[in-house]
């Protein structure tokens, strides 16, 4: 706990210099995320919260409505949907686009369908499981949009399930990186299919399009973007010695640009940054004024664990305060809380941690009171 400098006073922070996470981080993307899978911290960003255009990478959440139409067993893996004319005019080869390579009136399964989504980015993949499931690639869209919304992810907005460009198709980077952890942690059994390198659809062998996969250590997904528009962008996740790092950028000008700069960003998502764990050890960690107690202070203890990850810089750097009103008056019974310990880290919101009484303080009768209240004025210089 000796980072933590347990300040006592009704509101006392520790000033020290904090050196901005984005002076030690610069990317050239556009938007840039890095999260932590464990905590859902962020790490760092960069225009995290704008709205961006998501291109392919929309597919995400395209796979997400399928596998929670799967988990509540509304559909099975092993259902068939017929491609449509329109599935394969708008998602095919002659498109130019990503593609599955589906023909019309094929039957493929869910999860060739999904596997087709995900390992080839196929457009004609996402159309027919739109279409098959809620009738219309638009209708399809607002159910991507509801559950986006009920998961927490407010900037989502999608209008189609491929990610090609449609006016209002946005989510930010940070809310794509909450949805990638979301899948990870919900569909461990569906999310398997990220990590394929390869799949064959009427043999023709295409391979997967995530740069890092097979290629950069811990790598198991996630998926790619690219429009002209909005520039090449990648979801990814590794998991190194027991620790998850989600990242997100978008905005690179090319497919070269943006597997140097996501390998080189998943190096810095584990060396550059590092996990703490505070453990409850009933150790006082500070004493607070108690007015009209049977004593004056009383010991405050952390009532919780809490863990953090931050740049290993930002520890030295940071900042702490103890929380409350005071002075804290009596009666105080041991084990009330009476006051936050606030960890502030840059780059991070500021963690708070309740803390506890550490023993019982009384409160004064009468006499006591006046004496107390006396010996407060003549300590004040006041009568």
């Amino acid at each position: 706990m000796a980072w933590i400098k347990a300040l006592i006073a009704t509101t006392i922070a520790l000033m020290l210099p904090v050196l901005a996470i984005a002076q030690l981080i610069e990317t050239e993307a556009e938007y840039a995320v890095i999260l932590d899978y464990e905590t859902g911290d962020v790490l760092y960003a960069k225009n995290g919260n704008d709205l961006m255009i998501p291109a392919s990478m929309t597919k995400i959440m395209t796979a997400h409505v399928v596998f929670d139409r799967l988990k509540r067993g509304e559909i099975k893996i092993d259902d068939t949907f017929t491609v449509s004319e329109n599935a394969w005019r708008k998602g095919g080869w002659s498109t130019g686009g990503s593609t599955m390579g589906l023909k019309i009136g094929e039957t493929p399964t869910v999860e060739d369908l999904l596997r087709g989504v995900i390992i080839l980015s196929g457009n004609d993949a996402c159309i027919v499981l739109a279409e098959g499931l809620a009738g219309s690639e638009e209708a399809f869209a607002r159910e991507m949009t509801e559950l986006a919304q009920d998961m927490g992810l407010t900037s989502a907005t999608f209008k189609n399930a491929s990610g090609l460009d449609a006016e209002g198709h946005r989510i930010s980077p940070i809310d794509l990186a909450r949805l990638a952890q979301s899948e990870i942690r919900k569909f461990p059994e569906y999310y398997r299919f990220y990590s394929e390198l390869e799949m064959t659809w009427n043999g023709i062998r295409q391979t997967n399009r995530n740069p890092l996969l097979g290629k950069v250590d811990g790598v198991d997904g996630l998926k790619t973007g690219h429009l002209d528009i909005s520039g090449y962008g990648l979801t990814a996740t590794a998991q190194r010695g027991g620790q998850r790092r989600i990242i997100v950028i978008n905005g690179m000008p090319s497919s070269r640009a943006r597997a140097l700069e996501a390998e080189r960003m998943m190096r810095l998502a584990f060396t550059a940054f590092e996990t703490r764990t505070v453990a409850v050890d009933d150790k006082r960690i500070a004493e607070l004024d108690v007015w009209l107690g049977s004593s004056r202070t009383v010991g405050v203890a952390m009532t919780e664990d809490f863990r953090v990850t931050a740049h290993k810089r930002a520890f030295a750097k940071g900042r702490s305060e103890i929380v409350y009103t005071g002075p804290l008056k009596a009666p105080i019974a041991e084990g009330d809380i009476v006051a936050n310990l606030v960890v502030s880290l840059d780059g991070k919101e500021p963690i708070i941690v309740p803390l506890k009484a550490t023993e019982t303080v009384e409160k004064l009768g009468f006499v006591g009171r006046a004496i107390e209240g006396l010996s407060r004025k003549l300590g004040n210089g006041e009568g």
